[in-house]
């Protein structure tokens, strides 16, 4: 005898059988929409570029721009395919690079360590702050650039005097953020830490810290950029090797074409430099809520 399925059989199995739920495929929906979005723009930027650069070479070729002064797109991809086969007139094209980014990145690394520090330190200690006020203000007072002929008179023309024009140029725009940031921790987290017996020392470790660095990862967005500055300045005024050199040379010589092609080197490694701190902030700050830009989530 076939027994006959009875109602909550029929149930079962309808639940069974039931589709996956449409929340995972609304989130890959949102994803797929959002890599459109990226390809999109990646596109549209790019046919920016391009549509600059033939406008460039078209006025070169009716004459309506002189090539000595502004040069032109062809004279540049020419300048550096010779650089990245033949060398340069200092020597190969990846050692001036790696001078560069060496001054770069210890003067990123050093003024970013004594930024924070200082920041978070003045920032929690109102007596530190009231009395080193004064200097500091005076000390951003100053253009920072002017200091470079003095460390180059000071330290030479090694990689002394750039590294610390660029930890200059870095400090005061990560020191202020810091100190920003230490001044924005809500004080009930404070007060609350305290009454669970934290030192002073584990409320600026554990609260303090966590709080302003929001504050201090947007402000290296920017740092590694200065740093990158105070690299180039100080081999401008005098140098050995490295990228300022190669621009400064090509100055010198009244070849513009040279001096764009440094731009374009300076202009990638900016760019891939602010594309990791990017990556590095995403990474640190995977707790945060994507942000909202016009209605639609931008991660």
């Amino acid at each position: 005898m076939i027994d006959t399925p009875t109602q909550d059989d029929v149930a079962l199995t309808d639940r069974a059988t039931e589709l996956p739920p449409a929340v995972p495929a609304a989130g890959l929906s949102q994803r797929s929409r959002a890599r459109r979005r990226r390809a999109v723009l990646a596109v549209a930027r790019l046919a920016i570029v391009v549509v600059l650069l033939v406008t460039w070479q078209v006025c070169v070729r009716a004459r309506i721009v002189d090539p000595f002064f502004w040069g032109e797109p062809k004279g540049v991809w020419s300048t550096l395919v010779d650089w990245f086969t033949v060398g340069t007139s200092q020597g190969s094209l990846g050692a001036q690079v790696v001078v560069t980014l060496e001054e770069a990145v210890l003067g990123f690394v050093i003024g970013s360590i004594l930024g924070v520090v200082c920041g978070i330190a003045l920032g929690r200690v109102r007596l530190l702050s009231e009395l080193f006020a004064p200097f500091l203000k005076a000390a951003n007072s100053i253009p920072r650039i002017i200091l470079g002929s003095i460390f180059t008179v000071a330290f030479g023309f090694g990689i002394q005097s750039k590294v610390i024009l660029a930890v200059v140029l870095v400090f005061f725009g990560v020191f202020f953020n810091a100190f920003q940031g230490a001044r924005e921790v809500d004080r009930n987290l404070i007060a609350n830490a305290r009454l669970l017996g934290a030192s002073r020392w584990q409320v600026t470790r554990d609260v303090v810290l966590p709080s302003a660095f929001t504050w201090i990862l947007a402000s290296l967005h920017i740092s590694f950029g200065f740093a990158l500055i105070g690299a180039l300045v100080g081999e401008i005024l005098g140098a050995n090797e490295g990228l300022g050199l190669l621009i400064r040379s090509s100055q010198n010589n009244f070849d513009m074409n040279g001096v764009l092609a440094g731009m374009v080197l300076v202009a990638v490694i900016a760019l891939t430099a602010e594309a990791l701190i990017t990556l590095l902030e995403r990474r640190l700050l995977r707790w945060r809520p994507p942000q909202s830009h016009g209605g639609a989530a931008v991660e």
